[in-house]
């Protein structure tokens, strides 16, 4: 988080309290002097950094979101510059415009070396299966970067979550949100135009991986709607396009059940930091019940080969 974009995250800080929020802040804004002795203390060897949410995607004038944007991944690519063994990063970019974030997209990877793009939920109101970012998915397929589809406040509430403001965030709107954004992708025929893009998600997958055979099910049973998916079930895209990582959710059952669902290949280790704490994120994998072989994927090997490392 930068001082100049922090006023973006204000609705997010009234959902955490404030003592929590003031300390998250805080190190949100430490890009080296407290994270890299962190990182050290819980074995973290490289980190890939990205703009807290809701980030750029909260700007309404669409020009100043470009320009914001482009700013904000030069800052972060200096970063990397003086710390180039421990940092890596993924681009903001401006969705309000789709060509310009496409372009952006380009930029990052291409002259800054940046791995891919995170986008923080909608932008204002749209999402990633909108026919104007086709272009953006367009442009990461051709890259092979992935795309990491992150939590933010929604663009409205449900009427369920009303008098429950604690339902609201993190600890379950924000989760359920993501997950039918990324289904909005597969229903939307992202995947079917881009075969070959990649869509990473975190918080082991925001529920998906424990949904497929239900998901499938229920595609055989409800009205189509006129839509037509080229591979069949839902399940098929989440097995293929879908990398999960494990940041925010440091818990066996969870872990087993996305092993199971989308194979060791599809799930890179993750932190969430500062949100959650390296160290216990670390502690998890290294005691996870996996085999030496899957434990090595997802600590390393999955994100070297996704991010090209």
């Amino acid at each position: 988080m930068t001082a100049e974009l922090a006023g973006y995250g204000a609705s997010t800080s009234t959902i955490a309290q404030p003592h929590v929020w003031a300390e998250a802040s805080r190190r949100l804004a430490d890009l080296a002097e407290q994270r890299l002795p962190e990182m050290d203390a819980a074995g973290v060897d490289v980190a890939v950094l990205s703009l807290n949410s809701p980030g750029i995607q909260a700007e309404p004038d669409p020009q100043l979101a470009v320009a914001r944007a482009a700013a904000v991944n030069d800052l972060l690519a200096g970063l990397i510059a003086e710390h180039p063994d421990r940092y890596s990063g993924f681009a903001a970019l401006p969705l309000q415009d789709g060509e310009a974030a496409a372009k952006e997209l380009d930029r990052a990877v291409r002259q800054l070396g940046l791995r891919g793009a995170l986008v923080n939920a909608h932008t204002q109101g749209k999402y990633l299966d909108d026919p104007s970012l086709r272009v953006v998915w367009e442009y990461a397929e051709g890259l092979d970067v992935p795309l990491y589809l992150h939590p933010a406040n929604g663009f409205d509430a449900s009427h369920v979550l009303s008098g429950h403001p604690e339902l609201t965030g993190p600890m379950w709107s924000w989760g359920t949100d993501t997950a039918t954004h990324a289904l909005r992708l597969i229903f939307g025929g992202v995947f079917d135009d881009f075969p070959d893009a990649k869509l990473l998600l975190g918080h082991m997958g925001e529920g998906l991986p424990y949904a497929l055979w239900r998901l499938d099910s229920r595609w055989g049973f409800h009205n189509h709607h006129g839509i037509e998916l080229k591979r069949g079930n839902p399940s098929e895209y989440l097995r293929h396009n879908l990398y999960i990582t494990t940041s925010g959710v440091c818990d066996a059952p969870p872990l087993l059940c996305a092993l199971l669902a989308l194979g060791a290949d599809h799930i890179l280790f993750g932190t969430d930091y500062p949100f959650e704490e390296m160290g216990t994120a670390t502690e998890f994998l290294a005691s996870a019940p996996l085999s030496q072989a899957d434990r090595a994927k997802i600590s390393h090997l999955n994100a070297e080969k996704l991010l090209h490392f």
